[in-house]
């Protein structure tokens, strides 16, 4: 007759014990996948401390708008590049973005217009990394020039600093400091930020090893080697490039902008890489002519280049629209345009989901066709 109270003392024994471990044993919460104290809704303006300059000695800053964690975009912007002392001086024609007075990433459309339910990055986390230095955003020094005399201008030492590889690299530590693994990253920019995006996924590719990298370049595909380019001299971007691995012995007559796709691909071969260009893109014509190699047409460089990147690179895809438009990303364009029946805004979404995408080129490459 003992035995039924025993076993009842036993279990209220143990249920007491149970809720007591349950009590001081409180559930484990997830890590958390970003930090974004601090930061308000739309673009925030982040100025970074250490080396990090515009052209003209003036602070540099870059823009971080908060959106889903999970998902990055890390986008460079473009503004041109100077390499001799005529192309640089603010005084002249300079052929680049000098400062940042009047920078101001709101007033974009394209995928920077958050409002479009169609926009394919509308929730994205996106950092912008402005430009204002010249060098593509990949050069680390302070350059002295020596500036021409044209009519009434007279000729003068000129003091550039060549600072988008520290600029930039302020960007990406701001990245690494607040989100913990993302699981997109699209790593893009256009014009002069287009040319060192496979750079820059390369690095945060090595930060975020678990992540799908996504590249694309925006106008920059009908560069090739110009015979007054001197960006190793003028920018110091062979000792950038020796710093992190990529393209180490190239030398500077050798030297053009589709090696970054080769070598980025032997570096991190899961990336998946992409380009977008206008067949006939004029400003990219109007930087081969400064560069000393002028073409008539650029769609014969242009597909020769896509050419060898596509043999080199199996995951390269691209996107060539007809015209002579520069760039598309921040622009309206980026809704309208399409080849045949692919819209552009459908294939840069599905290559960012990490969908399979076939390459687009005008057939008619004398004007875009436009979505009606």
């Amino acid at each position: 007759m003992r035995y039924p109270t025993l076993f009842l003392v036993v279990g209220l024994s143990l249920l007491l014990a149970a809720c007591s471990f349950s009590a001081s044993t409180p559930a484990t919460s997830p890590a958390p996948k970003a930090d974004f104290a601090g930061l308000h809704a739309d673009w925030n303006t982040i100025e970074p401390t250490g080396d990090t300059l515009c052209s003209d000695g003036s602070a540099y800053k870059f823009y971080v708008r908060q959106g889903d964690p999970e998902k990055l975009m890390f986008y460079l912007e473009g503004g041109g590049a100077c390499w001799t002392g005529a192309l640089c001086d603010a005084d002249l024609q300079a052929t680049y973005t000098v400062n940042l007075q009047r920078s101001d990433p709101a007033r974009f459309s394209g995928v920077f217009d958050f409002e479009r339910a169609d926009n394919p990055f509308a929730d994205y986390t996106v950092i912008m990394a402005p430009y204002c230095s010249g060098d593509v955003h990949l050069g680390d020094i302070s350059k002295f020039y020596q500036s021409p005399s044209v009519g009434d201008h007279s000729g003068h030492a000129l003091r550039i600093e060549h600072r988008g590889y520290n600029n930039a690299q302020a960007a990406l530590r701001w990245v690494y400091e607040h989100l913990f693994q993302p699981e997109t990253v699209f790593v893009t920019g256009s014009s002069a930020g287009s040319i060192p995006s496979p750079f820059y996924a390369v690095e945060l590719a090595r930060h975020y090893p678990q992540s799908r990298i996504v590249q694309l370049g925006d106008a920059s595909g009908g560069y090739n080697t110009m015979a007054s380019f001197t960006p190793y001299e003028s920018w110091n971007l062979d000792t950038v490039l020796n710093r992190t691995g990529l393209l180490a012995g190239v030398v500077q007559e050798e030297f053009n902008f589709q090696l970054l796709y080769e070598a980025a691909a032997k570096a991190s071969a899961g990336i998946s890489f992409a380009s977008y260009d206008t067949a006939e893109d004029a400003v990219q014509k109007q930087f081969l002519a400064l560069g000393g190699s002028p073409v008539e047409s650029l769609q014969t460089q242009l597909d020769d280049n896509l050419r060898v990147i596509s043999s080199a690179v199996p995951k390269f895809r691209y996107f060539v629209a007809g015209g002579s438009v520069h760039t598309v990303l921040l622009s309206p364009n980026f809704y309208k345009y399409k080849v045949g029946e692919t819209l552009l805004m459908d294939w840069i979404g599905r290559l960012a989901r990490g969908e399979s995408v076939q390459n687009q080129h005008c057939v008619d490459c004398t004007i875009a066709e436009i979505v009606n």
